[in-house]
């Protein structure tokens, strides 16, 4: 190594081995592009084009590429994992500040080792962690190769039902995680979301690293110490719904308490929100392949709004080429309304069920395109279900009520 002020600059970072070339390049190493110490992060990006490329050429299909080296402009062709994280419940916390630092870094796809890389986990920190892992975008149960098994079956019964119940809500939401990848990829949307992007003025937000939405509709509240079965957090203004329950939590800016059973992780609905569902099947295949439902969540005066966007999938090009379909929804007072913003050859299967929340007078007639329709009305948690449908999103509809 010849002596140079790349090899020991004034700040160095903390890296393995307490220099800049350990175990890599020195820093004045000569290369097309420059010195090592220009290029070196460039690394990892550039592997991603070449691989994202090299996929997409030989399978004629849309590349999956995952690297743990990024830099911007990575999300472009690749998503990202967090390294060798300890299975540890710091490591899990701190999980979630990466995932929303990502995020804003323009990498949607990413996600944390579940029940952590790097040593053995425990039952207790496997089942919260397989419940948060299933909300990561980029959701992998992975661990090192001389730690002990941590596949939910190896880890009992209780993983086995948590990781169960988790990931069948995130398969029932796939119609709106897919939504936002859309949203990401055209608009430059986040996919995981910290809360003050959503509520800016609130500045109780800002600081809270804990939890996450998905898009504006979802909020995601795990569990990250151990024998807790409720967890305390701070729930901005707005009509807030408990996604198994139903129920309606209101909120002036509040701190909260919510029950999060073993094999539970919290989920609310954001009032103001129309999420797009499927029923959850053994695989994303079979899923896609159920009719869809459509959760409606009103605000306080009793407005919703909601998009789906559906194509086939793998196929490249598919935006660009205008091979979807998109669909909006809204709903006001006493009317939910459906109609097709743009319709092609790729089109999602039909509507099957309707669930409208936050109804607080009990319903007596239900009418979809003024044809009168059979429904049941929960009296005590205060939600409509309008189901065994068949409704193609190919043409608007009205649903009304009174």
């Amino acid at each position: 190594m010849t002596a140079s002020s790349l090899e020991t600059p004034p700040y160095v970072p903390k890296v393995v081995g307490g220099q800049l070339n350990y175990k890599t390049f020195c820093m004045t190493a000569q290369h097309y592009a420059g010195v090592h110490y220009n290029v070196h992060n460039l690394y990892g990006i550039t592997e991603a084009i070449v691989t994202s490329f090299a996929m997409a050429e030989i399978r004629g299909k849309r590349p999956m590429v995952i690297s743990r080296s990024t830099f911007p402009g990575h999300g472009r062709y690749a998503g990202h994992w967090s390294g060798d994280v300890y299975s540890e419940w710091h490591d899990m916390r701190y999980s979630i500040p990466q995932l929303l630092s990502f995020s804003m870094f323009g990498i949607p796809l990413m996600g944390a080792d579940i029940c952590g890389f790097n040593g053995n986990t425990t039952v207790a920190l496997c089942n919260r962690w397989s419940q948060l892992g299933a909300f990561y975008p980029f959701s992998r149960n992975h661990n090192t190769d001389d730690g002990i098994p941590q596949d939910p079956v190896s880890m009992g019964q209780p993983v086995i039902d948590s990781a169960k119940k988790a990931l069948e809500v995130r398969y029932s939401l796939l119609p709106y995680l897919y939504t936002l990848f859309w949203a990401a990829n055209v608009q430059g949307d986040t996919v995981a979301r910290p809360l003050f992007f959503e509520f800016p003025n609130d500045r109780l937000t800002y600081d809270i690293d804990y939890m996450f939405l998905w898009g504006s509709s979802v909020l995601i509240v795990p569990v990250l110490e151990e024998n807790k079965v409720s967890v305390d957090i701070y729930l901005p203004t707005g009509i807030w719904y408990d996604y198994y329950t139903k129920i309606a939590i209101p909120s002036i800016g509040q701190n909260v308490t919510l029950p999060a059973p073993i094999d539970q992780i919290p989920v609310l609905i954001r009032g103001g929100s129309i999420i797009p569902q499927a029923q959850p099947n053994r695989t994303t295949v079979y899923s896609r392949q159920s009719k869809l439902e459509l959760l409606c969540a009103p605000d306080k005066n009793g407005y919703a709004s909601g998009m789906l966007f559906w194509d086939d999938g793998d196929s490249l090009n598919t935006v660009s080429e205008k091979r979807y379909s998109l669909v909006q929804f809204d709903l006001v007072p006493n009317k939910l309304q459906s109609y097709p913003l743009w319709w092609h050859i790729e089109y999602p299967p039909n509507l099957g069920l309707i669930a409208i929340l936050g109804i607080e007078a009990p319903v007596k007639v239900v009418m979809i395109n003024n044809v009168s329709q059979t429904f049941k009305y929960d009296t005590i948690n205060k939600y409509l279900i309008v189901e065994k449908l068949n409704l193609n999103f190919s043409e608007t509809f009205e649903l009304t009520w009174k």
